[in-house]
């Protein structure tokens, strides 16, 4: 999105950091809707401040994003050293499967996808030669490497954590910024607290789990009439590490000559 910016330069995360905090948790029946867990002793602030060093902290996390902008969507489980496995959809202009580990990156495109990308003729005809198989080269080619860049989760990490401006630098005022905890509710068969940061015409809600380590589970943002979710799960489980056979993999060289968009 690409409005409000300062609005959204409000809604980052405040600075990380683990807030000491009451050691006791809240003596309600465990069946309670709103039961807290040891979060009812903490601040909103001390909740998100909590939240995202847990998500820094992650060597591993899956990934699902959507927004109202375009119809792009992402699913994929990816680490610190960069490898992930997953799909990247772009609505009627398809989807594709993605798989790196290390240099290597493996893309099935569907017939969607190829019909989009390559005009007339060419999209079905590549449609039918590569049905079910996989384009394989490395991120030395500057194809694979643009989308391996959604692989990236140190990048993502850094994108959530507010960076102080530069000294000369002379950004607009930023909106007062508030920030309260919602009623605990079920995100995916997990209990979950929200956060709600407000910002001018900007708000992201951030459920953060109840039980356990309090990890970001879902990040939700408005700005004006645009949305966007982002859904994380899966901490520090490994990126499977399976990846295709030689005799369903063609080389990504075949693509040179043809119109490709990524």
């Amino acid at each position: 999105m690409s409005r409000r910016r300062s609005s959204r330069t409000a809604l980052a995360w405040g600075a990380a950091g683990l807030i000491a905090a009451a050691a006791c948790a809240a003596m309600t029946p465990a069946d309670d809707p709103d039961d807290e867990g040891d979060l009812a002793h903490k601040s909103a602030q001390q909740i998100s401040d909590e939240a995202l060093h847990a998500l820094v902290g992650a060597d591993s996390v899956r990934l699902r994003t959507e927004t109202s902008v375009d119809a792009t969507r992402l699913d994929l489980t990816l680490d610190r050293a960069g490898n992930c496995a997953g799909n990247i959809s772009n609505g009627k202009q398809g989807r594709v499967d993605l798989i790196k580990r290390g240099k290597d990156v493996w893309l099935k495109p569907d017939a969607a996808y190829w019909k989009s990308q390559l005009p007339g003729d060419e999209g079905a005809t590549a449609a039918r030669t590569y049905r079910d198989r996989f384009l394989h080269g490395t991120t030395d080619d500057s194809f694979l490497q643009s989308i391996a860049t959604a692989c990236d989760l140190t990048a993502f990490q850094k994108a959530v954590t507010p960076q102080s401006p530069a000294p000369e630098d002379s950004p607009a005022p930023t909106p007062a910024v508030t920030l309260s905890k919602g009623r605990p509710t079920t995100h995916e068969g997990t209990r979950v607290l929200p956060v709600v940061k407000k910002a001018g015409d900007a708000t992201q809600t951030v459920y953060v789990a109840i039980k356990g380590t309090h990890y970001p589970l879902k990040l939700a943002t408005r700005v004006d009439d645009e949305t966007s979710t982002v859904l994380l799960s899966d901490y520090d489980h490994p990126v499977p590490a399976h990846t295709p056979p030689p005799g369903q993999t063609v080389d990504v060289s075949v693509l040179e000559g043809q119109n490709q968009a990524v």
